[in-house]
């Protein structure tokens, strides 16, 4: 079973050399500290930064260098800052290769809800939709379970959606999942996990064909 820096690591061999990618709040935000050295990618936030790096370390954060999540952030050399009406210009315009979000609930037709539970006070869905809107390869970063271990891979979402069959992929602390036209399609396991229990722990519909591989890092 992974934690949230294993999700984190797993979804990092998901990036390729030369894409621009937007990372969401949550897990995606560690991404950026495990993509391979030897490739050039560019991290983009929705608040107007492209070039972000790594997190800091203790005692060098630069509290004006935030990412969308308003968490301190490094930037690699060449990084550039704008409004934010640029940053969805790209967004919009479709520049940005892959986009990374997690997740409460997704169904499994790929529909996402991410952004509100209904009694709870919220701040607003930031950037979401437009994200899910215009991206053209979204990965999903989640817990297989809430914290009641029921399932957030669902037939239907019932939280209010931010996109429509719009999700990819999937990566959970218990496996790596693609969404096909006739569910989730079990594409990998994480170590010590079992297909049976992510069999249990999948609430939608579960494709799974042949010997399911383990994860590698």
């Amino acid at each position: 079973m992974l934690d949230k820096i294993g999700i984190a690591k797993r979804i990092a061999q998901e990036v390729k050399d030369g894409y621009y990618v937007n990372l969401g709040i949550g897990i995606p935000t560690l991404v950026a500290n495990y993509v391979r050295d030897d490739i050039q990618v560019e991290f983009q936030s929705e608040n107007g930064v492209l070039g972000m790096g790594p997190f800091p370390f203790e005692g060098e954060e630069d509290a004006d260098i935030i990412n969308a999540g308003k968490q301190t952030i490094t930037t690699l050399p060449g990084a550039s800052f704008f409004d934010s009406a640029t940053s969805f210009a790209m967004i919009r315009g479709q520049h940005v290769d892959l986009t990374i979000l997690g997740a409460m609930e997704v169904s499994e037709a790929g529909d996402i809800a991410n952004w509100k539970i209904p009694g709870k006070m919220v701040k607003g869905m930031g950037g979401a939709m437009d994200l899910v809107a215009s991206a053209q390869n979204i990965i999903v970063a989640m817990m297989h379970t809430n914290k009641a271990g029921a399932s957030k891979l669902l037939k239907q979402c019932s939280l209010p959606l931010t996109g429509v069959g719009c999700v990819k992929k999937i990566v959970t602390n218990l496996a790596v999942l693609e969404i096909h036209e006739n569910g989730f399609k079990l594409l990998e396991r994480a170590p010590g996990v079992s297909v049976d229990e992510i069999i249990k722990a999948t609430a939608g519909k579960l494709i799974v064909e042949g010997d399911i591989p383990e994860m590698k890092f």
